[in-house]
């Protein structure tokens, strides 16, 4: 029988370090404790629809993630069993014919930007993170990184953040923050609140083991 996983949400907006906040965590601990899920993996498939439909997709809206398809897969972990974690594919919009079987952790950190959002996720949840970091950082942030891996345009980065980025974050990620237990301000870089963290998962790591 599999101990319960301690499930850990982190979120925050595109560009705040959610996934050096994630990384940093996932360091103190080895690779058969921790399992990762990205809430961006869970992007609805829209083979369905044009390509040209696809395109239009505001990818940082509730309604573009399919938390359906997450909290199944985050119920199959918690009961021990392995999940096939899909793949999106961000040149053809939507999902590809891949996934990657994953296995049951201990601690299941889930990120994304809209995971407290969803109050069926934030049930699931043991401990919420949010992490905050100035609007100019995030964007800078989202800018070199859609240019130099995602092959994006400056034109077109500037155009998505003003269009979508920045009013999705302000209707919907920033209220999410007052059902964080954990504020992180920015990000992978503040070490004291990494080790706060990692202390509070090493204690319930620690619990769990003299119930078994």
């Amino acid at each position: 029988m599999h101990q319960k996983p301690v499930v850990i949400g982190v979120a925050g907006g595109s560009g705040s370090g959610k996934t050096s906040v994630t990384r940093s965590i996932c360091n103190r601990f080895s690779d058969k404790t921790i399992l990762v899920i990205e809430q961006d993996y869970y992007y609805k498939d829209q083979s369905h629809l044009p390509f040209e439909e696809r395109l239009q997709t505001n990818y940082d809206h509730p309604l573009a993630f399919d938390n359906d398809l997450l909290i199944k897969h985050l119920n199959d972990l918690m009961q021990g069993k392995t999940i096939d974690k899909p793949v999106y594919d961000y040149k053809i919009h939507t999902r590809s014919d891949k996934t990657i079987p994953v296995e049951y952790k201990e601690v299941i950190i889930v990120e994304g930007i809209l995971i407290l959002e969803d109050p069926r996720l934030v049930d699931l949840m043991d401990i919420k993170v949010f992490v905050d970091t100035d609007a100019d950082l995030r964007i800078i942030r989202r800018l070199l990184r859609d240019i130099n891996e995602r092959g994006r345009s400056l034109e077109s980065v500037i155009d998505q953040y003003i269009n979508s980025v920045r009013p999705m974050h302000l209707q919907f990620v920033e209220p999410t923050k007052r059902y964080a237990d954990i504020i992180i301000p920015e990000g992978g870089e503040n070490h004291v609140a990494i080790d706060i963290m990692a202390t509070k998962i090493e204690t319930i790591l620690t619990r769990n083991a003299k119930n078994k």
